[in-house]
């Protein structure tokens, strides 16, 4: 068998690219495992596995032999599944790589090195302030090596072992760059992740690994529902302003399905790369102005020769005429809402608080009423759709308790979101659609989620402003700040303002041994973390919250707000707000029934 390969085309790509993913899908707790804080829920596995089985999902769905098509549909999935900052940087590095394939059918040596070289330099265009010692540097250095060994071999499958070889060597030396992976003695999870895909890459090249069939860990509609939980962000949505319902009534219920105007949800792509005939000019803009004619839940991606279409729509032959002259129509999905609100309907009674949200609904909004109500709180039906609202909001939370506070302060829709769990550029995306609103507020609230966001923001056209919010406690800050009748220039700069004269503060349990900061951690201590520094560790709860409590008010403050996770006990709650209206009798307290898993109590001290 020969390992030589001048070119590779398309279906080579797809190959690779399925390798690529069940090779990192095998390791993700590896990938996990080198997360450098020992938090029970680090993910960067996580994150960039969900993100490739988006991307391959969606190049099994358009396969094709053309090597730039179907680069394209694998960069397509990875894009709108984007989650973390490692999925995000992961999808512009393909974003760049189809990019450069665009128009060839197959490509050699150069023009591979080529496309590595140019995804690279997307995802550091990416990346507002790129760390070296990251992903970025395993991806920048293996670039660059190919760029310059593909003048040397026209062999494709020495070039990929080279690229390989280069990315794991960069690994090795990300903990010389980044001075934490040193002191803990790892390498960079993120780039430990890219090497695993690109060695699938280079074992389905050499023939010596095979491709499995399967779902990897993105669920089919036949999954389980305990799988479908597990990969699916769930949406919580608050009532309308007017006439609020004490107790919170399904929104189901209160619309008739005869009542759905928009009825036919709609969603293809717009191939405008036509043989032989021009493509006639996309004027986006007014595109979407003739869609509105019959239509709502506008969403158009317009992405070199690729448009990516999603509309409600009364008349849906209007709509791909109009469509077809822009190109060739594929990938036709058309759903018949009246009758998914009719399915909706008969299982009402069985749906349980905060379920996750169906992958359909979340392709849908709030107009159709298909997204599912999250928290002590249903979606209520705008009772006129065609006005939009100043502003909408948008937040990202884990637990029942914080969701339902960000819906009692101005917040419209909290995507359920954490470490472990989060939130895809696609969800962001339909949350966006979702909101009748002429701008719209996204509130991340982790450091992991605001890259996804702002990618989101850029794909939706609408107006959407990022607020980089890090934390819970800096979340609710801003909502705090937010007001409804100022600008949304004012309000923004507001909200920023807010969110970083927050100090948070967090508690959970070390998942391994180590040693950071100077700080010796047991596997089973309660840790402290004052933003992102670990400053206690101890067997005790009580203790641990103490000495962080200790290095927080250290920078003043006046209201110090205690969040309780599900897990807490009455009896340590009670004991810790005991001993801080003693240490501290200066500092207002209050404490809210926070819900979130694996961290006992959430601070914010302003």
């Amino acid at each position: 068998m020969s390992l030589s390969k001048r070119s590779i085309n398309g279906s080579d790509f797809t190959a690779m690219a399925l390798l690529g993913a069940e090779y990192l899908e095998r390791n993700v707790d590896r990938v996990n495992a080198l997360n450098v804080f020992p938090v029970p829920d680090g993910d960067t596995g996580t994150n960039m596995n969900l993100t490739i089985v988006s991307g391959v999902r969606e190049l099994r769905n358009k396969p094709s032999a053309h090597l730039g098509k179907a680069a394209e549909a694998l960069s397509k999935g990875l894009l709108m599944g984007a989650r973390g900052n490692s999925g995000v940087i992961l999808s512009q590095l393909f974003r760049g790589f189809a990019r450069s394939l665009a128009n060839l059918e197959e490509a050699g040596t150069l023009q591979i090195a080529a496309a590595f070289q140019n995804g690279v330099d997307m995802a550091y265009k990416a990346v507002v302030k790129p760390v070296e010692g990251t992903i970025l540097t395993v991806a920048r250095e293996a670039a660059k090596h190919a760029v310059q060994y593909a003048r040397r071999t026209s062999d494709v499958v020495e070039l990929m072992q080279e690229i390989h070889a280069k990315a794991n060597e960069a690994l090795q030396r990300t903990p010389d760059l980044l001075p934490v992976l040193k002191q803990v003695g790892v390498v960079d999870s993120g780039g430990q992740g890219l090497v695993y895909i690109y060695e699938g890459f280079v074992q389905y090249l050499t023939h010596s690994g095979t491709i499995q069939e399967k779902v990897f860990a993105f669920p089919s509609e036949a999954a389980a529902p305990e799988e479908v939980a597990a990969a699916q962000p769930v949406a919580a949505i608050r009532p309308s302003a007017v006439g609020k319902p004490s107790v919170p009534t399904s929104a189901q219920s209160k619309l008739a399905t005869e009542d759905i105007e928009f009825l036919y949800d709609m969603e293809f792509f717009i191939n405008r790369k036509i043989s032989g005939k021009p493509a006639t000019f996309f004027n986006e803009y007014a595109f979407k102005k003739a869609l509105e004619k019959d239509g709502d839940s506008i969403l158009v991606i317009a992405d070199d020769d690729i448009i990516k279409v999603h509309v409600h729509s009364r008349k849906p032959g209007d709509v791909l005429n109009l469509a077809m002259a822009y190109g060739e129509l594929t990938g036709f999905h058309i759903l018949n809402m009246r009758e998914q609100h009719r399915d909706l309907l008969e299982h009402e009674a069985a749906a349980e608080p905060f379920a996750p949200v169906p992958e359909y609904a979340l392709t849908g909004d709030i107009s159709s009423t298909e997204l599912l109500a999250g928290p002590a709180a249903q979606v209520v039906a705008p009772e006129e759709l065609h006005e939009l609202a100043p502003f909408g909001i948008v937040a990202v939370a884990l637990g029942e308790g914080i969701a339902n506070i960000f819906l009692s302060n101005e917040v419209d829709i909290v995507l359920s979101g954490g470490q472990t769990m989060n939130p895809s550029t696609e969800d962001f995306v339909n949350a966006i659609e979702s909101l009748p609103a002429e701008h719209i507020y996204l509130l991340p609230n982790n450091s992991n989620i605001i890259l996804a966001a702002e990618q989101a923001a850029e794909l939706s056209g609408r107006q959407v402003t990022v607020i980089p919010t890090k934390t819970i406690p800096q979340g609710l800050a801003a909502i705090l700040a937010f007001k409804e009748e100022e600008s949304a220039e004012r309000n923004a700069a507001w909200m920023k303002s807010a969110a970083v004269q927050v100090v948070s503060g967090q508690v959970t349990q070390a998942v391994r041994n180590t040693s950071i900061d100077g700080v010796d951690i047991q596997e089973g201590d309660y840790m402290g973390i004052k933003e992102k520094t670990i400053v206690s560790s101890k067997p005790s709860l009580l203790e641990a919250c103490q000495l962080l409590m200790a290095a927080m008010v250290e920078e003043g403050g006046e209201l110090l707000t205690v969040l309780t996770g599900e897990d807490a006990k009455e009896s340590d709650t009670a004991a810790l707000c005991e001993w801080i209206e003693e240490a501290y009798p200066d500092v207002e307290l209050e404490v809210h029934a926070g819900g979130q898993p694996l961290y006992p109590y959430l601070f914010a001290l302003e």
